[in-house]
């Protein structure tokens, strides 16, 4: 009996590698329990199970794909010892079902591209074939990236077996992503009390056929913890959610009201992702939410459609403490002038201890060009201590504001990209002075890019900014950043004597950042000496050989037997300067 396992390796290659299993084979080398050619202290380890499981684990964890399989089907071939376990862990986690139908004999199946065919009807040979691997699979992915589909034939064939339900009788994660409705009907042939995690992946209608099906899979796996429910905007899992009482994780769309009561009474839950009803939460509802509820959530991402007045009626009478909230509103025509009231109620509703991060945006909304927020409507956020990360993607700005500042001296830590720190200039028109930590290491770690940063974007007002304690490596690609985006700025002031001038790195960093101060000065006059000669035309006064000009104190050109080139590089002159800073 012969038996294939075919594997695409995760570097996405084209060509795939084939294990043949010969049964016959693998009986007559495993006579042994333990590899014979291992010295007998190693051996006697070897036998131990638990130590035994352990390796092969490791093996599992740390191994890519392709190798993972290939090493792990070594193993089952080593010695009878290793053949369950190795073959556990090689069928635990399986990437679509291509690979189980390839283990049935080669007369029962074809492969047409990227699909398998059956050529004939299934025996009960086959069938114990199947099922001396399905019982080893604890994970399953319908659909990997360059997977071999199954013809319907195939799974018309897998619904009728000659033992009960379900297909993999010990799955106990299931992800779904077939977007068509026939295939979609199979499902349930997966349905196990083992399952803990679903998810389901819908790009197509999703009608109360589905909806049936997906109700029915609610009572047959009752242990499901975490669901997931992507790219179906319907409320159709809400009757599925009223089966599940030891849900830990939930991302679905929109959601019945019943449904958010039953699931603010589930003690477990922590993860909460979903979209509001299209209408107002009701009083009665508001009612039940003034009790304790949501008791042990940490993450709570709420969606709603066109008003950010849905959002403040579902928060009104709420008591919550969660760690990570977020609130976004699509197509919010008019949410705008909510946003500070908004605001104010999530001070009230969330727990001023424990809150680490919001995220507050409105999306797809039309401009508004006469609608602002002060900064003052920010300031009930001020209340939450533990405030760690604010994302606010409104589509708004502050047109009108000078100064922003960032106090965190005593933080050493830069959460702040410079791709957000040009996001914030380019929302701030008329900021002159902003202090602000951030993290330069994606700017550090390159060679300065022969094009123009952000499409030539230049924040023209900013003056002065101020940037905490960033460690760094190579002032001039920081300064030519700074210089791109912010052309004007006069003061680049970094490592504050005041505040760090007894840290163990205060001397050498801040050498760095006086020069990278001194280049964005000179990197200034360099650019306004360009804009100039573009102003007159490119034209210039034509040097004879031989002649010298005077600028200031400095004498140009010459090339006399006295004139030295400077054939240094950038960074020897970063390191000299550094040096001498010290």
């Amino acid at each position: 009996m012969e038996a294939e396992y075919s594997v695409d390796p995760v570097d996405s290659q084209r060509d795939t590698y084939s294990y043949q299993l010969k049964e016959a084979h693998m009986m007559g080398q495993r006579d042994s329990d333990v590899p014979t050619s291992l010295p007998a202290s190693t051996c006697c380890m070897i036998v131990i199970s638990e130590l035994q499981w352990k390796i092969f684990q490791l093996v599992h964890d740390t191994f890519t794909w392709g190798w993972r399989n290939k090493t792990l089907l070594a193993l089952a071939l080593t010695c009878k010892s290793f053949t369950g376990p190795a073959l556990d862990l090689l069928w635990q986690d399986l990437h679509g079902l291509a690979p189980l139908i390839r283990c049935l004999p080669q007369s029962l199946w074809k492969l047409v591209p990227r699909k398998l065919e059956f050529q004939r009807t299934m025996t009960f040979d086959d069938w114990s074939i199947f099922c001396r691997y399905s019982h080893r699979i604890r994970s399953l992915d319908t659909s990997p990236y360059g997977a071999v589909s199954l013809d319907i034939e195939i799974w018309r064939t897998l619904s009728c077996p000659p033992f009960s339900l379900p297909l993999l009788p010990n799955l106990m994660s299931l992800t779904w992503a077939d977007s068509t409705n026939e295939k979609f009907l199979y499902i349930w042939l997966f349905a196990t009390a083992k399952l803990t995690t679903l998810d389901i992946s819908r790009l197509g209608a999703f009608g109360p056929t589905e909806q049936s099906i997906l109700s029915c899979i609610s009572m047959l796996c009752p242990s499901v913890s975490h669901f997931y429910f992507h790219f179906c905007k319907e409320d159709s899992t809400s009757t599925a959610l009223h089966s599940w009482s030891h849900l830990k994780l939930v991302k679905t769309g929109k959601i019945s009201e019943a449904a958010i009561l039953h699931l603010s009474n589930l003690p477990l839950l922590r993860v909460l992702h979903f979209e509001l009803p299209s209408s107002p939460i009701s009083a009665n509802t508001q009612k039940l939410l003034e009790c304790s509820v949501f008791c042990a959530i940490e993450e709570l991402r709420i969606e709603c459609e066109g008003s950010l007045a849905l959002l403040d009626a579902f928060f009104e009478k709420l008591s919550i403490a969660p760690k990570v909230i977020s609130c976004i509103v699509t197509h919010g025509v008019g949410s705008t002038p909510a946003l500070p009231a908004f605001i104010s109620r999530l001070s009230n509703t969330c727990a001023h201890s424990s809150l680490e991060q919001v995220q507050l945006s409105i999306t797809d909304r039309p401009a508004d060009h006469n609608a602002s927020i002060g900064a003052a409507a920010f300031q009930p956020l001020f209340t939450f201590r533990n405030l760690r990360r604010l994302n606010c993607e409104p589509g708004l700005a502050w047109p009108l504001l000078e100064e922003l500042s960032f106090h965190a001296y005593y933080n050493l830590s830069h959460d702040v990209t410079p791709h957000a720190f040009v996001l914030l200039l380019q929302h701030c028109p008329r900021l002159i002075s902003v202090s602000v930590f951030i993290n330069w290491s994606t700017i550090d770690g390159r060679d300065i890019s022969p094009t123009i940063p952000y499409q030539g974007f230049a924040h023209k007002a900013l003056s002065r900014v101020v940037f905490g304690s960033p460690r760094i490596r190579h002032p001039t690609r920081i300064a030519a950043f700074i210089s791109a985006i912010a052309p004007n700025v006069e003061s680049t002031e970094a490592w504050d004597p005041d505040f760090y001038d007894d840290h163990p790195d205060f001397k050498q960093y801040s050498a760095r950042w006086k020069l990278v101060d001194h280049l964005v000065k000179s990197f200034s006059m360099v650019r306004e000496q360009e804009r100039r000669m573009q102003l007159n035309g490119g034209g210039g006064a034509d040097l004879q050989p031989g002649q010298e000009i005077e600028i200031g104190e400095v004498t140009v050109g010459g090339g006399g037997e006295g004139s030295e080139e400077d054939s240094g590089s950038g960074d020897e002159y970063e390191e000299q300067v550094t040096s001498e800073e010290e």
